[in-house]
């Protein structure tokens, strides 16, 4: 940062209470009024009324009173912008940087202290020192161009923001190769005196302390003035983003109503909303967790149904690259009982599967849009695993999510079946019309033969259920075993004959819970009179654990019927 060091006489200037004072021999004859604070200064005895234009004029109309009283209320910086010029008028020494250039530089413009009224008057001495120092140098631009934010039309009207931004972005724009003066890179990992090359990024983290507007209009003079990598500008977006946008991944925040948490929120929607629109449509010129991140603030603070839209469509367009760490974040809304937000996964999740459905052919027939959507189908199974956790969570939801893929997503449903199994055991409660809805999501068909043995077992499940694990199991067994058409019709010949009434009553059941394939006959007649007699004797229709040695479904399904 550089400094430019006016004047050799030390400050006399002391304040005391609202008033500011030089301590002279002179008695004051001027006073001027800013604001609430009043200045007892000199008329004619320093060159103050000498360098100001505005004073001269001001003072010409007063009448010939002794003491004068003038107002400046208006002067653009106030009092403290003042002072630094009546400094300079008394000659005592003042230290000039960005951080005060621009308030010193509209107040010496608004008093006229320009070279037609006394020559080395103070607004050609900030002129030379904006050109030669502050336009230079690189964060000097950026903390001038911040502190325009307090005087923006002051500053516009004089130049000082389009200059500014000129300077940035020229340096910006600057082969990494001649980059030559200090910048901000606090990257984890990232250790300059190990690195001799300059990263294309250096610039990002510098611009993001701008406000938003003045951020925007950096980035969009970048973009205009050359074509850069849409990554490049997707970079500066997220690290303006994690420098002003709360993070609402990591833990559930508290709704206050307070007025200053409401203004706060109203700052971050313009900033969120600010970003959204300056995201570049290239696919991958930011990441997929980036853009969940994003539409988990949204959530948070309540933005415009157009941005959650758009950040919606902009997920769901890479939601096949996401991990399992991208979607699992908490809900914000204070309606929610339940962590994690499942409505928001459920909406990228249909916003892909829409451009998805528009995009591909017949599945069987294109390989990658076959991989895409078993890519995603293992990412929304790994999900509802973890999902099933939470005590709260509604089981309408998590059917809803769990069906929302096409049945082609998932090459089996062994995850699916563990899903159910810590659902059902995180709530035992559950009623028996939602343990079948949840079951009915499950194609026996799909289930590897260990899935199948832990289900026969399993006291969870409803009985139907085991049923239908059991019928697949012992149709695919006997099959393997045999290799021969033959056993339906043995098993015919082998088992009696249930009553007509039963059976039909049974295949509307079982047609019904979405069975996909074929039972034997002969196996579900078995299945009705053993049920019957079941219930005669008051047991329960889950029936007891199984237990023994064997392996094979058929003896499975004897021991429990036979208890």
């Amino acid at each position: 940062m550089k400094f430019m060091k006016i004047g050799t006489k030390p400050d006399t200037f002391y304040t005391e209470e609202a008033t500011r004072t030089v301590i002279s021999d002179i008695p004051s004859d001027l006073t001027i009024r800013i604001n609430n604070v009043c200045f007892l200064l000199h008329k004619l005895q320093v060159p103050l009324v000498p360098k100001c234009g505005l004073l001269q004029r001001l003072y010409s109309d007063s009448d010939d009173s002794s003491i004068v009283t003038l107002d400046l209320h208006d002067v653009p910086g106030g009092e403290d912008a003042f002072e630094l010029c009546a400094k300079f008028c008394y000659g005592i020494t003042i230290n000039l940087s960005a951080h005060n250039f621009v308030p010193a530089f509209c107040a010496a413009k608004f008093l006229r202290m320009v070279e037609s009224i006394e020559k080395g008057n103070f607004v050609l001495k900030l002129e030379a020192f904006f050109n030669s120092c502050i336009l230079e140098g690189w964060k000097d631009s950026i903390v001038t161009l911040q502190t325009t934010i307090k005087l923006p039309e002051w500053s516009e009207n004089l130049g000082i923001i389009r200059r500014c931004i000129d300077s940035i972005v020229e340096k910006i724009l600057t082969p990494t190769a001649k980059v030559s003066w200090s910048y901000t890179y606090t990257r984890p990992g990232y250790n300059k005196k190990q690195h001799q090359s300059v990263p294309k990024d250096w610039w990002t983290e510098d611009i993001s302390d701008l406000d938003i507007d003045l951020f925007r209009c950096i980035i969009t003079a970048v973009r205009s003035t050359y074509i850069p990598p849409p990554q490049l500008i997707g970079e500066a977006l997220h690290v303006y983003a994690c420098r002003w946008l709360i993070d609402t991944t990591k833990t559930r925040l508290p709704h206050s109503s307070g007025s200053q948490t409401e203004e706060s929120k109203e700052k971050s929607r313009r900033i969120l909303e600010s970003i959204v629109s300056m995201i570049p449509a290239d696919r991958g010129s930011v990441s997929i967790g980036f853009l969940l991140k994003l539409l988990s603030i949204a959530n948070y603070l309540g933005v415009s149904p157009v941005t959650k839209t758009e950040l919606i469509r902009k997920a769901g367009l890479q939601f096949e690259e996401a991990t399992l760490n991208d979607i699992l974040f908490p809900s914000q809304l204070s309606t929610d009982q339940h962590y994690y937000d499942i409505d928001l996964v459920s909406a990228v999740l249909g916003s892909y599967l829409v451009l998805w459905r528009r995009q591909s052919p017949a599945p069987a027939e294109n390989s990658h849009y076959l991989r895409s959507i078993r890519k995603t189908g293992n990412l929304i199974d790994s999900y509802l695993q973890v999902i099933a956790r939470d005590v709260n969570m509604p089981i309408s939801k998590l059917v809803s999510l769990a069906e929302a893929l096409p049945e082609f997503a998932r090459e089996g449903h062994d995850v699916l079946y563990k899903t159910i199994n810590i659902y059902l055991k995180e709530h035992p409660d559950v009623s028996k019309a939602d343990k079948k809805r949840l079951c009915r999501m499950l194609d026996c068909q799909k289930l590897s033969p260990e899935v199948r043995s832990h289900a026969v077992k399993n006291e969870r499940l409803p009985l139907r259920t085991v049923v239908q694990v059991l019928f697949f199991d012992q149709e695919s067994g006997s099959w393997a075993m045999t290799h021969k058409p033959k056993f339906t019709t043995r098993a015919r010949q082998e088992q009696p004959e249930a009553g007509g009434e039963a059976k039909q009553e049974s295949d509307n059941k079982l047609q019904h819970e979405g069975i996909k394939s074929r039972v034997p006959e002969t196996s579900e007649r078995d299945f009705q009179k053993r049920l019957e007699a079941k219930t005669a004797r008051g047991e329960s229709e889950k029936g007891k654990e199984m237990r023994g040695e064997g392996n094979s479904s058929s003896k499975v399904f004897q021991r429990r019927s036979s208890r």
